[in-house]
């Protein structure tokens, strides 16, 4: 029976391996301290947080997310731990509401592996605090308790670490926050709301020790579900609870507000169509075929929901790429919990004087690497039977792919035609991590683009560890950011998307040539100082018009014959012909453009802008960062593994991108 507990009430844990879950409908930081017996932290190593996420017994999210899981193994803690306090805060200078006042109640809950909810408590009461202690678990006379806390902090963390006893505190809540920040600027974006609906294919959650074995709790931390206002995943690792008040907790599909925002903003994401606000309910996915007894239900395309069958794959693709991130977590957090306890038990053989007489060190020794075994045995079983299942269901999936999300080598593409309509997404390439490989899941991003795209000319290693000709990796930077054009003007409508390249040197006139060859360029590339003032000029005039349109209520009085296609804009070799005024007008267009339908795609190298120093940080974290050769840079929005990144290049030799952008080419025409 789940206690619902109100301020200061408590409440027994009759287990040790415990998750926290936390529901909020706006991104927050989690982060917990350890408390001696009087619930005093002794130091920065007693505080878990985005920027060191794992402390013996505890681990928490590593970045900000609307919903959380923190573990906990009570067992694991130090004999001087007597408080575990949960810590909630809103993220500094990432957008958002700055006070809990003006946010989502947060909603928190105590569980058993299994989900079982243990306790629960809705924050309520809060005003101008932006930092609040959620929940404590404290041990009286040997057994533990939770107890809702819900003391808030106008000051923020650095007050409520003050209050815990951190002499260090501001210095930690600054390290804090510059965490949050960098993972926000290299997360991806997340997936859309899941129901149960649309996970029949998944299958029930077990821990990847099995439930009958002690130690640290698997890693599930962080967003279980996408973006702010969105549903975790119903699946293996099921999202946060529903509200008790009764109200629309913030992981139900019902709360999403209709208003989208820009991931790094934190705000809510509207998931329904763009195009299809009034339509009938959606239809049921297509029904599994009946499995053999005892054994998971047959993958099938589009067996998710949605008002389409892109839709519907769509959610499957990106439900695939959260089971794989959540089975490695677990897989991972087991076999450091093995590691960790042989580690202990040879240590204690080492340090009795009795295993040093006759053969019992050995024996224990042996006895230590065996259970050693046993258990990362257990864990890589628990992975290889998820992912093989997986992989059945990508065999099926990718197939089935419409061409805006299929890689360019699928047959779809063969038989492409110009849409009527822009899809929900487009394919950057494909994600993997080091245990699942060759699985490969593909690299969905919502449109329109919510963030520009950089796609990094600089030293990057390659996936084998090697480093790339300078001139080489310039060439497969802008070989990329074609391909990715190409892509983006083939899922838009004739008429809806044009597309601007400043090429101040002209040094990617080879790779820009498919597209110059096409004729589905607005202009020639632009060269030169003063070509670059021109595009600039041009683009942030038209921002600026269509904000004065939106904010006047006046959107239908624009100038006649003014262009509403959404508008790329591709840099070549930044920062070369670019001025002061041009470094700047660039940084407005990626803070304010995309809102107006104007994007940025920058071809470049970080390095080669250094002589600005801090002045163009910012916009280096607005835009998503790609590479052009295969690299483990990005984060998901759940545990914050590094995937591996492997661009979506057109095949050596294949003709696919010129048939294609011949035929969007011949429909622009026909609006000419």
């Amino acid at each position: 029976m789940t206690a619902e507990l109100v301020r200061g009430q408590n409440h027994p844990l009759s287990q040790a391996r415990l998750e926290i879950r936390v529901s909020a409908g706006t991104p927050i930081v989690a982060a917990a301290t350890l408390g001696d017996e009087d619930g005093r932290a002794h130091s920065v190593e007693w505080v878990a947080h985005p920027g060191a996420p794992t402390l013996p017994g505890l681990e928490v999210s590593r970045q900000a997310a609307a919903d959380h899981r923190l573990a906990v193994d009570l067992d694991a803690l130090s004999a001087e731990v007597h408080r575990v306090s949960v810590l909630l805060a809103l993220p500094v200078g990432v957008g958002g509401p700055v006070s809990f006042g003006s946010a989502a109640v947060p909603f928190v809950a105590v569980t058993g592996l299994d989900g079982t909810e243990v306790a629960s408590y809705t924050i309520t009461g809060l005003d101008a605090e932006s930092a609040v202690v959620a929940l404590e678990l404290y041990r009286r006379q040997g057994a533990w308790k939770v107890r809702a806390v819900g003391q808030g902090y106008a000051g923020g963390l650095a007050e409520l670490l003050t209050d815990q006893g951190l002499p260090q505190a501001p210095q930690l809540a600054t390290s804090i926050n510059s965490a949050v920040v960098e993972g926000v600027a290299r997360s991806l974006q997340a997936p859309p709301p899941r129901t149960p609906e649309g996970d029949r294919s998944r299958q029930t959650a077990t821990s990847a020790l099995g439930p009958d074995q002690s130690g640290s709790p698997y890693t599930t931390q962080g967003a279980t579900g996408p973006y702010p206002g969105a549903q975790g995943a119903t699946g293996p690792y099921s999202g946060a609870p529903g509200r008790p008040d009764g109200g629309a907790s913030p992981t139900d599909p019902a709360a999403a507000q209709p208003t989208p925002a820009a991931p790094s903003s934190g705000g809510p994401i509207d998931y329904s169509h763009p195009r299809r606000q009034n339509a009938a309910p959606p239809p049921p996915p297509p029904t599994a075929p009946p499995a053999e007894p005892g054994q998971p239900a047959r993958p099938v395309a589009g067996d998710a929901t949605g008002w389409s069958m892109d839709e519907r794959l769509y959610n499957q693709v990106w439900g695939m790429f959260e089971d794989l991130a959540r089975t490695t977590a677990a897989y991972r957090s087991a076999v450091d919990f093995a590691d960790t306890r042989l580690e202990k038990e040879l240590d204690q053989v080492l340090s009795d004087p009795r295993s040093r007489i006759g053969g019992q060190g050995d024996a224990a020794r042996e006895t230590a690497q065996a259970k050693h075994v046993q258990l990362v045995d257990q864990a890589r079983e628990v992975l290889e039977r998820d992912l093989v299942q997986l992989t059945a269901e990508a065999e099926v999936v990718e197939p089935a792919l419409p061409v805006a999300y299929a890689r360019w080598d699928n047959p779809a593409w063969h038989a492409y035609r110009v849409p009527m309509e822009m899809p929900m997404a487009f394919r950057l390439g494909d994600l993997q991590l080091p245990e699942s490989d060759p699985l490969r899941i593909p690299m969905l991003v919502r449109l329109p683009l919510e963030r520009g795209l950089w796609i990094d000319a600089g030293r990057t290693a390659a996936s084998d560890g090697s480093f790339a000709d300078s001139h080489e990796l310039r060439q497969l930077a802008m070989e990329s950011a074609v391909a990715h054009t190409a892509r983006l003007l083939a899922v838009h409508p004739a008429d809806e998307f044009t597309v601007h390249v400043i090429d101040p040197a002209g040094s990617g006139a080879q790779a820009l040539a498919p597209l110059v060859r096409a004729g589905v360029l607005a202009a020639p590339p632009a060269v030169g100082a003063a070509g670059v003032a021109d595009v600039l000029g041009r683009l942030t005039q038209r921002v600026d018009l269509v904000q004065m349109a939106v904010r006047g209520g006046a959107a239908d009085s624009l100038p006649p014959g003014f262009d509403t296609s959404q508008q790329l804009l591709v840099v070549n070799d930044f920062p070369h012909g670019f001025d002061d005024r041009a470094v700047n007008q660039l940084r407005y267009l990626a803070d304010e453009g995309p809102a107006v339908g104007v994007h940025l795609m920058m071809v470049a190298d970080r390095e080669e802008s250094s002589a600005y120093g801090p002045l163009l940080d910012p916009l280096w974290r607005s835009l998503l960062r790609l590479t052009p050769v295969p690299d483990d840079h990005l984060a998901d929005p759940w545990v914050g593994h590094a995937w591996t990144y492997e661009p979506s290049l057109v095949p050596h030799g294949s003709q696919v991108l010129e048939q294609v952008l011949a035929q969007v080419a011949a429909a622009r025409a026909k609006y000419r």
